[in-house]
């Protein structure tokens, strides 16, 4: 059986090293063992993007992207949306196990107990303008929290740990709601604890002035599904700002919210709305085939929701999620915009061009539209992701507490500035400007 080392030659000096491989990875310290004499730092790993870095050991969430897998804790990501519900799986990811019916029913009445938010909270909310973006209050408000439960700095008590993650898990929704209904001047919606938690959201946002709101079922199901396709994807760029703030060791709330800054970028959690204004830009299918020749022409026309970073195969949630769709406008009515996707992924799938990059639709190209459908407007987009991404940033921070391997996030750079120079006073320094007048100019 080959030893489980890898032999490095320095050409540079000729000295051969062994690196141990674990896990089908060297460990980036070993590398400073290479050197070419005493006064010599060591070699580093340059990777922009950490496009090929592991910086943890998890047991969270496995992705095969040549394959198209998603698994959380070892379940199919198909098997989860067909049969669980979102609490279910967020109970999955922080416990590692699925819980038994009195588990659950349990971790049911202690998240809906925790729904209500401090009075003072919502003063908060209100101080923003009234055009201010959901996103932005959101995060501002998570942030907030922290100064409303102090104890939850108290990072290393695994109980205390618990009760931050149900608390969290339950006042997501509410500042959500809270967030949209200021930024379209509504009252507030306080929780209902007779519903389902996707349900309760939905009554926080669009109950009007009915004793009791109730969703169509297929829509809270399609909530439900969603919540359960975005509560973790690895360490993807949120995930991993979650875990590098963390290692600082403060406060979940402080760290979930760099977290939702992380998600806030367009190339993170606006992805979907990216998608919807492409298609809202493109406006019929029969302008489908010149948006396509655009695209393959590189004529600054970008295809929207199709390519992954990770995923060289079909999103496995992209699967899922054009399944819901469909369901979904059966209910709101058929969207124009459904029915340019869908041909539009045909004609994609169907065109070497993109079948040869392995560009397939992914889980963004599908959501947009059914939020769309389900009346949310495009900005509150990156805040639906954030709600069902909370449990998956607390439990990759709870792992990355418990790992005693982890050390505050403080990565090497390669320094490519001057080197060492006299300090030069006022009166010697040139004025680029004086020197450029001075120069000759082209006749």
């Amino acid at each position: 059986m080959p030893s489980e080392t890898l032999t490095i030659v320095d050409n540079r000096i000729g000295k051969t090293y062994e690196v141990p491989i674990e896990n089908g990875t060297v460990r980036a310290m070993d590398l400073r063992k290479i050197r070419t004499s005493s006064e010599d730092f060591g070699l580093m790993a340059y990777d922009p993007g950490f496009m090929n870095t592991a910086a943890c050991k998890s047991r969270i969430t496995f992705i095969d992207g040549e394959k198209g897998i998603l698994r959380y804790r070892g379940y199919p990501i198909e098997q989860l949306a067909e049969k669980s519900s979102f609490l279910e799986v967020a109970y999955l990811l922080y416990f590692g196990e699925l819980p038994t019916q009195s588990q659950l029913d349990e971790f049911n009445n202690i998240v809906l107990s925790h729904t209500l938010i401090h009075e003072q909270t919502k003063k908060f909310i209100d101080g923003f303008r009234h055009d201010a973006h959901p996103m932005g209050m959101f995060l501002s408000t998570v942030a907030a929290l922290s100064t409303f439960y102090k104890e939850g700095k108290n990072i290393f008590d695994a109980q205390n740990r618990l009760v931050q993650f149900e608390r969290m898990v339950a006042k997501m929704p509410t500042i959500a709601a809270f967030c949209f209904r200021h930024s379209i001047g509504m009252p507030f919606v306080y929780p209902d604890g007779d519903l389902s938690y996707p349900a309760n959201f939905l009554s926080m946002m669009y109950k009007g002035t009915q004793l009791r709101y109730k969703p169509h079922p297929v829509l809270e199901r399609a909530l439900d599904v969603l919540f359960i396709l975005h509560v973790d994807h690895e360490q993807n760029c949120s995930t991993t700002t979650m875990r590098g703030i963390g290692s600082s060791h403060c406060d979940p709330f402080t760290a979930l919210a760099g977290a939702a800054a992380a998600l806030y970028g367009p190339l993170h959690g606006g992805a979907n709305e990216a998608v919807l204004r492409m298609l809202m830009e493109i406006g019929s299918k029969d302008r489908i085939p010149e948006f396509i020749k655009r695209v393959k022409a590189g004529d600054g026309a970008r295809l929207m929701g199709f390519g992954h970073r990770v995923y060289k195969n079909y999103d496995p949630r992209a699967r899922i999620i054009k399944q819901v769709a469909a369901e979904v406008l059966e209910v709101t009515g058929r969207s124009p915009l459904l029915d340019m996707a869908l041909e539009m992924e045909r004609i994609a799938l169907e065109d070497d061009y993109f079948v040869s990059r392995k560009l397939y639709p992914n889980v963004d190209f599908y959501s947009g539209i059914i939020y769309q459908a389900m009346g949310f407007p495009v900005d509150m987009f990156p805040v639906l992701f954030a709600i069902p991404r909370t449990p998956g940033w607390l439990s990759q921070w709870e792992e990355q507490i418990l790992d005693p391997e982890q050390r505050i996030v403080r990565p090497r750079q390669v320094y490519l500035g001057s080197e060492v120079r006299d300090y030069v006073p006022m009166a010697g320094r040139v004025d680029p400007a004086t020197v450029d007048a001075a120069a000759p100019q082209a006749v």
